[in-house]
């Protein structure tokens, strides 16, 4: 197959600095790296694809080599085969990629716990997965706050074997393959790539009789409900952390939590921005021209008169203090209500006369003067 041009590879321009270059290999080295994906030979060969990349752009005498004469400027030069030239570059690197630390430490933190391929103990406690919970409220129950029961499913400690993954009798002993970590080497290079243990599958352990309930995994999936108090005011999108719902961690460890995040339903009338509120209401040319005083319904289906001033404009936005949402310490957000003139499209006989004779009174003022359109917009 050929290959693909280097820099296509890490998504970067041609005249790319090197931070940019550094950038786009750090995303794909997280992506693609055998510890996140084992077994998984198309990951490996893109993380093999992107360090070839990055070793030669990184490279100030490559680089300029590679940008005038291609890959065939870079035989001889221990680049381009993907081969061990390929590898020790990148890894030597790998302090400076991660802003000081190490790559082991980069997938701690994205993974929870620690990745077992970087020195870490794959018998010690673990931290279970954290589960993702999407939840659709009404718009008023995000407004003022409500109550939900929430039912999912997750796993726990096996009930049958209390989560040691061992039949009565049974034990736990340290896998004879790994030692006890969970993973294997493979030599790539000049460096050793870690891969989950063929024996214990990454657990660092073996059971001599394993609990027939879950087959010596030692959790088990159960449904559960749990009740969640939606804050008054929550916007769209926010997470609501429900500490230990998660699944059940290993070998001792805690549990992950249940992450809800909110997702709000539009409101048939209603809009928000922040703590304010926005609704339109239709009054017809006599009340926007004499003067009058309307009643709304509010979001909480509260009366609210609104005073509409003699000769308002069309579309004149009028602000009602107070009528929003609650927000903390004690501070209540404002209802904007939009104007909209409706035109009748039916009048009856009486109508039509009065402003026909209207119309009269009009056409023997003086003619109306223009209007500038910039006007229209303030």
């Amino acid at each position: 197959m050929a290959k693909r041009d280097y820099y296509e590879v890490l998504g970067v321009e041609k005249g790319a600095s090197l931070e940019d270059i550094k950038k786009g290999y750090r995303k794909l080295a997280i992506k693609y790296h055998p510890d996140r994906n084992p077994g998984d030979k198309e990951a490996e060969e893109k993380f093999k694809e992107a360090t070839e990349a990055y070793e030669v752009l990184s490279d100030d005498q490559k680089r300029p080599i590679y940008d005038q004469y291609g890959f065939a400027g870079l035989d001889g030069m221990g680049a381009g085969g993907g081969g061990a030239g390929g590898y020790s570059h990148a890894f030597t690197d790998f302090a400076d990629l991660f802003g000081g630390s190490g790559f082991g430490d980069i997938f701690e933190n994205l993974f929870g716990g620690g990745s077992r391929g970087f020195g870490r103990r794959s018998s010690e406690p673990n931290q279970g997965a954290s589960l993702r919970y999407d939840l659709e409220i009404d718009f008023k129950d995000a407004v003022y706050g409500t109550k939900t029961d929430l039912k999912f499913t997750h796993e726990v400690a096996c009930s049958s074997c209390g989560g040691s993954g061992c039949a009565a009798g049974g034990s736990r002993k340290t896998c004879p393959t790994c030692n006890g970590m969970g993973q294997v080497g493979r030599s790539a290079g000049f460096f050793t790539v870690q891969q989950t243990c063929p024996t214990c599958g990454g657990t660092g352990k073996t059971i001599d009789n394993p609990c027939k309930s879950c087959r010596g995994t030692g959790v088990e999936q159960k449904s559960s409900t749990v009740t969640l108090t939606i804050p008054a005011g929550i916007d769209e999108g926010r997470r609501i952390t429900i500490p230990h719902q998660g699944n059940a961690g290993r070998n001792g460890g805690p549990a992950g939590d249940l992450i809800v995040v909110v997702h709000i339903k539009d409101h048939k009338y209603f809009e928000r921005d922040g703590y304010d509120l926005y609704c339109a209401a239709p009054v017809s040319i006599t009340q926007v021209t004499l003067g009058a005083t309307i009643t709304i319904n509010s979001l909480d289906d509260k009366k609210i008169d609104v005073k509409i001033p003699a000769g308002t404009p069309n579309g004149k936005i009028l602000r009602i203090k107070g009528a929003g949402i609650p927000a903390a310490g004690g501070r209540t957000g404002d209802l904007y209500i939009k104007l909209m003139v409706q035109i009748p499209s039916k009048l009856t006989s009486a109508q039509k006369k009065l402003l026909e004779a209207y119309a009269a009174e009009e056409r023997a003022s003086s003619e109306p003067e223009l209007i500038s359109l910039s006007s229209l917009s303030r």
